[in-house]
């Protein structure tokens, strides 16, 4: 059992506190005694591997979910949540990991979903929209109230959750994952609020697997590790090192180019494609840019917030159409090919934003894994269960699912083990040429590494490898080579030896010199 942080002079008071916290769903027990504090006016950062517990901590503090044992104590008194709203009721409010946005819905309508401002018996539209628009502005966004959430970027919808919460007022604010598809331009706005909240006498709990931006604005830190909290220390006494150490229990690296394998020929090659920029915008998104990948290399893609990564991508993918330029796989143009048609063909996209793109929600764990190789066990109308049971069996093991079985719920997993869920569900069609956006946001730094390892196993095998990143670091890891893009074209490339600093520079970002 975990033992209670000890409180000393130098906290703020706790106003809310989990005493022995224990949750299970069905044989796994994704919390085990778990004691946490919240401190008035002072950031705790919560920080562990995927799968450690600690969304299911802050579901259960929040009125989400509901504890299977323990107690929570809100100023000095004992109190259960019946619900989320319960719970807002009390002060408590929290930012979701994954997005719980209605896409098809305006900025203001989401904002205000379920708590809507009521003058004269009919909802005030414009003092809801004048809100709206004070939110963005102390968010330093640009971003009409009237917009339809799912017109805007994955960084622009995070935006709006957290203005969401802030439009709530709340005395405490979860923030879980709040940064993962932020610019760091929009990291420091938020860090910036964070700040003035603090200053108010509002809690923060901040998660994040980003370890060196959590530990800008941390007071104290606490580490859970598989349902357990293992270590608990004041800012002053915490580095990276023993971030890593106590969540995985040893120094880890990302790893290093695989070596001992020669290179085949060119798997994917890239010729003067070209993508349109957003509707009405007088640029490309992608502009005449030319890349060849060959068989057994991997390619790291590096750049800003649109700088177009993620643009290529979904191009040489089938989701975006090119105003121009060739896709070829192994020499043959796929560009006329559907998505279905290039999956089939070997080659298969892990996108940024896996709840919208990713996976189905209402599926299991095994039929979100086998779902994009139907065909390797169907025979005219029939299915083999046998042979979807082993492949899914399968990628549950490689891809290092922490799960109850291919029946479980894709909702019963932490975002981290659904990322590798979509990741496992790409390798199980055998791809020759695999794309991956992001492949790491919302993944702990073990998690990383796993998957890492896995790609650059694969790239042993023949596999030609593709992933973008907005993270310096994930750059120097297992890349052979490095592409830098810059307002939609190749501004350097770079081998496994370049500096950060070079990289940093040829992405147009500012290099602070120490």
């Amino acid at each position: 059992m975990s033992q209670p942080q000890r409180s000393n002079g130098a906290k703020g008071e706790v106003v809310l506190a989990a005493r022995n916290i224990a949750k299970s769903y069905g044989s796994v027990h994704a919390l085990k005694g778990v004691n946490f504090d919240i401190h008035r006016g002072q950031v705790t950062t919560l920080f562990g591997e995927n799968g450690a517990g600690k969304s299911t901590l802050m579901k259960i503090l929040s009125g989400v979910a509901q504890p299977s044992s323990g107690e929570i104590i809100l100023d000095g008194s004992p109190i259960s949540f019946s619900s989320s709203t319960h719970a807002r009721e009390c002060g408590i409010s929290i930012i979701h990991q994954e997005l719980s946005l209605a896409p098809n819905l305006s900025v203001r309508d989401n904002i205000f979903m379920g708590r809507e401002i009521i003058k004269g018996g009919v909802v005030d539209f414009a003092e809801e929209e004048r809100q709206t628009r004070a939110l963005m502005e102390e968010l330093e966004e640009d971003i009409d109230p009237q917009t339809r959430v799912e017109d805007l970027r994955l960084g622009q919808q995070q935006i709006v959750e957290i203005a969401r919460a802030l439009s709530i007022n709340s005395r405490i604010l979860i923030m879980d994952e709040p940064t993962s598809a932020l610019s760091a331009t929009e990291v420091e706005v938020l860090f910036k609020v964070i700040h003035d909240l603090t200053s108010r006498g509002v809690s923060i709990v901040y998660i994040s697997h980003h370890l060196e931006e959590a530990l800008q604005i941390t007071n104290h830190a606490v580490v859970l590790r598989d349902g357990n909290m293992t270590a608990y220390a004041e800012r002053k006494d915490i580095d990276l090192e023993w971030i890593v150490r106590n969540m995985v229990g040893e120094n880890f690296d990302l790893g290093s180019p695989p070596q001992g394998h020669p290179f085949g020929n060119v798997s994917l090659s890239i010729e003067n494609l070209s993508v349109p920029g957003p509707s009405g915008a007088a640029y490309n998104a992608v502009d005449r840019l030319s890349l060849k990948v060959r068989a057994g290399e991997i390619v790291c893609i590096y750049g800003l917030m649109g700088a177009g990564r993620t643009e290529l991508l979904e191009c040489i993918a089938g989701r975006l159409r090119a105003s121009g330029g060739q896709v070829l796989l192994e020499g043959q143009d796929v560009s006329g090919l559907s998505i279905a048609g290039r999956i089939a063909s070997g080659l298969v996209l892990v996108p940024e934003d896996r709840q919208r793109d990713g996976l189905v929600q209402t599926m299991t764990v095994g039929s979100n894994l086998s779902l994009a190789s139907i065909r390797a066990f169907t025979k005219g109308l029939f299915t083999s269960g046998h042979r979807e049971r082993d492949l899914v069996n399968d990628a549950i093991r490689r891809v290092h699912v922490k799960t109850d079985g291919g029946a479980a719920s894709i909702g019963s997993l932490s975002g981290g083990n659904q990322q590798k869920v979509v990741i496992g569900k790409m390798l199980a069609t055998q791809p020759k040429v695999i794309l991956l956006d992001e492949p790491s946001r919302g993944i702990d730094i073990g998690a990383k590494a796993e998957v890492f390892k896995l790609l650059a196993e694969r790239a042993k095998q023949g596999l030609a490898v593709i992933y973008s990143t907005s993270e310096v670091n994930e750059c120097l890891s297992i890349a052979h080579r490095i592409i830098v893009m810059h307002r939609g074209r190749i501004s350097a490339e770079f081998g496994s030896d370049v500096t950060k600093e070079k990289i940093m520079a040829a992405s147009g970002e500012a290099v602070v010199a120490h």
